[in-house]
């Protein structure tokens, strides 16, 4: 039985989340550009495994409230949310920023984690190399003078170009391309306000001592996947996976591998 429900912070804002199942906690984190409809094949397949399985809409996505310019925490948003379901310990499993968040959550709050999966994610502070810089700024020039002629839709595909280079015509693809579109307010969101994580996480991975699992796309930006072989290195006792055949939003490209490399993992290690 799967339930949902919209968690009213004291700040005002509110968050959009689902649940489904029954036994330990997993909460599915998406990335940014999309939301928690990312993870539809996940709360069927996940509780049909034997976890409680929870996803929400961050802050500024889905049907969660847009931002407000006022301080707030990424973290302390998943900690309400672990505490209004009256969950104490969860498996964290982000995509991209959804990883991102894991990480930090992780670090600031290790009491509340059992296991830590990050996807074609980065840790907060990490810096490109000067190839990747120049990459990234290159490929970011035509996609800043599309939002600034006001042509968020090019912008947008042009985006897609660069997270989802495998296309968009087939099945996957479209749920990619449907959800960032549906989401294109993000695209000009200031999210400055958002409390970042001090000192950022790249300087704290040999912190982490919760049993943990990389995922790395294997057509992700090279700057991506220089990410997920540093948190495989530096974090005690990481696994890590190459998902053959997947760009940035594994979990939805690439599904079946998806899972058959995140729930043995998670059965090995649940408390």
């Amino acid at each position: 039985m799967s339930r949902m429900g919209t968690l009213e912070l004291p700040d005002g804002a509110s968050l959009r989340f689902d649940e489904a199942g029954d036994g330990p906690a997993v909460v599915l984190l998406h990335p940014g550009l999309w939301d928690r409809r990312t993870w539809d094949e996940q709360m069927t397949s996940f509780p049909a495994a034997g976890y409680r399985t929870i996803r929400y809409d961050q802050r500024g996505y889905g049907g969660s409230s847009r931002l407000s310019g006022e301080p707030y925490s990424r973290v302390e948003d998943l900690v309400a949310v672990l505490d209004h379901l009256e969950v104490d310990r969860a498996a964290l499993v982000g995509v991209s920023m959804g990883g991102t968040l894991a990480i930090d959550a992780t670090l600031d709050r290790p009491d509340r984690v059992w296991a830590l999966v990050p996807c074609a994610a980065d840790p907060s502070g990490f810096e490109p190399l000067r190839e990747e810089e120049d990459w990234w700024e290159s490929s970011g020039e035509p996609i800043e003078a599309a939002i600034e002629a006001g042509d968020l839709d090019q912008a947008e595909e042009l985006r897609l170009q660069i997270w989802a280079p495998l296309g968009t015509d087939d099945p996957a693809g479209a749920t990619i391309r449907r959800i960032a579109f549906d989401n294109i307010h993000e695209m000009t969101m200031d999210e400055s306000s958002a409390i970042e994580l001090d000192p950022p996480a790249v300087v704290r991975l040999g912190e982490i001592d919760v049993p943990t699992l990389v995922l790395i796309a294997e057509h992700d930006p090279p700057f991506m996947r220089r990410a997920g072989e540093l948190l495989a290195r530096e974090i005690i006792d990481a696994r890590s996976v190459v998902i053959e055949g997947a760009d940035h939003v594994i979990n939805v490209r690439q599904p079946e591998a998806f899972e058959e490399a995140v729930l043995p993992f998670l059965d090995g290690v649940r408390p």
